[in-house]
């Protein structure tokens, strides 16, 4: 894919961007999620919060990945090509959202995307682009990413403000209170969300550090499913639980129709605290999925006994898949935050929507540039380190293909080991440009090829 084209739609979406920043304000902080964290006001100061009743923003985020040569001495369907090559990719969104009534909010994200990830967003079960999908097109194309309702119900407690942000409008709440959630979204969007690491336009570009890596959450190859989820916050605590529609088929573009005739349901229990005078939050979680899945076991007896290659697609029943994930972020200096994520998935079932990772553990800093007189800029470093199930890793030594990965053999395997870090530029108000490296020792948990050098260039725009 030219790398041209697509640095002219960026630059001519920049400039309209920046005509609408004129007359807007100054750009938010964060990409989709997480929302900035609500600020406690007194009763005189609520009184002045305008109440935002519509709102238009926007995003154009560019991201090129250029990945040299690396040790190779075979590959398969899913590897991630030896040979030095660049990819890029390219979106720009607009959130509509207005407030049929007190409390109630209902947003559009009609979105336009392009490009491919790195070996065609194969080859690294976790995975080098969080802007890069399960599919690829040269030419624009469109979709409407999220459309969704939200309910928020007061219960009492301090009022707190909400800033004018993408996918919320301004206004106030009430600490404790009831949030209800339903249409098309992300299920992360809710769930594993982390203030330092959970926005590849923002922050970590990896999905392993982005998300919990063995989170199999539902979604189509966008990463975005139908459901609802329901959140109740209440003092320092806040427990939520949805239930999502699966993909039709594992990593497929359609959803299982009918509605929730696959599905997820994910619960998590959130605890904020205060630790040496800075915020923090713990959260774990727990997510089951009922679904037409196939086991790795099932798949090398039949490959066994048919003399063939297993697959999990040809022994595929309705069976579940579960797992746990741990969340901690946690403020250490006002410019200094710590990030540590974790989780477990049932080892047997094959991947459903997100990678093959059945064991991981992340962690990692954010610093803002406040040290050197770039309040606005960040560093962010962190390291990940991912694993498969024993049985799956046999899967994969017979030939078996993943969701996202599969070399066609793996005489020797071993841990996924990733580390990336990343500068954050902030060159206007409104616009961002991120210099990233990732540094991965044996991708797709094979130790024969790598290990791989990705270095990415990143632009973002929005008001």
């Amino acid at each position: 894919m030219p790398a041209i084209p697509l640095a002219c739609r960026f630059l001519a979406a920049l400039s309209a961007i920046a005509v609408l920043c004129a007359s807007h304000g100054s750009l938010a902080q964060n990409g989709p999620t997480p929302q900035p964290e609500p600020v406690p006001v007194t009763p005189g100061q609520a009184e002045q919060v305008t109440t935002e009743q519509w709102a238009i923003h926007g995003q154009t985020t560019f991201t090129w990945q250029l990945q040299p040569g690396f040790r190779s001495p075979y590959q398969g369907a899913q590897s991630l090509p030896p040979d030095a090559n660049g990819r890029e990719t390219w979106d720009a969104t607009v959130y509509l959202g207005f407030r049929p009534w007190q409390g109630a909010e209902i947003w559009f994200n009609p979105e336009a995307d392009q490009g491919f990830g790195l070996g065609d967003s194969f080859g690294v079960a976790g995975y080098l682009s969080g802007e890069a999908y399960k599919l690829g097109q040269a030419e624009p194309y469109y979709r409407m990413a999220r459309a969704f309702f939200r309910q928020t119900i007061d219960l009492g407690g301090e009022t707190q403000k909400l800033d004018p942000d993408l996918n919320q409008l301004g206004g106030t709440q009430t600490a404790n209170r009831v949030v209800l959630t339903a249409g098309k979204l992300s299920v992360v969007d809710i769930f594993d969300t982390n203030k330092y690491a959970h926005d590849p336009r923002g922050d970590f570009l990896n999905w392993s550090i982005l998300d919990v890596g063995s989170f199999d959450y539902a979604a189509d190859a966008w990463g975005s499913t139908y459901g609802a989820a329901a959140e109740w916050y209440q003092d320092r605590y806040a427990a939520r639980a949805g239930l999502f529609d699966l993909s039709s088929v594992p990593n497929s573009t359609a959803l299982s129709l009918p509605l929730l005739h696959q599905t997820q349901f994910v619960a998590e229990l959130e605890e904020r605290h205060t630790l040496w005078d800075q915020p923090g939050k713990i959260k774990v979680m727990y997510w089951l999925s009922r679904g037409n899945l196939g086991t790795y076991t099932d798949a090398l007896a039949l490959a066994y006994a048919t003399g063939t290659t297993p697959s999990t697609a040809a022994v595929r029943n309705y069976r579940s898949k579960y797992g746990v994930g741990f969340n901690l972020e946690q403020q250490i200096l006002p410019d200094l935050g710590l990030f540590l994520k974790g989780g477990w998935s049932q080892g047997g079932v094959e991947e459903v929507d997100f990678t093959d990772i059945n064991a991981s553990v992340a962690t990692g800093l954010s610093l803002a540039g406040t040290r050197w007189g770039r309040p606005d800029d960040t560093v962010g470093l962190a390291g990940v380190i991912n694993q498969i199930s024993a049985v799956g890793s046999h899967y994969l030594a017979a030939g078996g293909l993943g969701g996202i990965i599969g070399d066609g053999a793996l005489f020797k395997s071993g841990p996924e080991e990733i580390l990336e870090t990343y500068y954050s530029f902030a060159a206007f108000s409104w616009a961002k440009v991120t210099a990233d490296y990732q540094f991965v020792n044996n991708p797709a948990y094979n130790q024969q090829r790598g290990p791989v050098s990705v270095f990415a260039l990143r632009l973002h725009a929005e008001f």
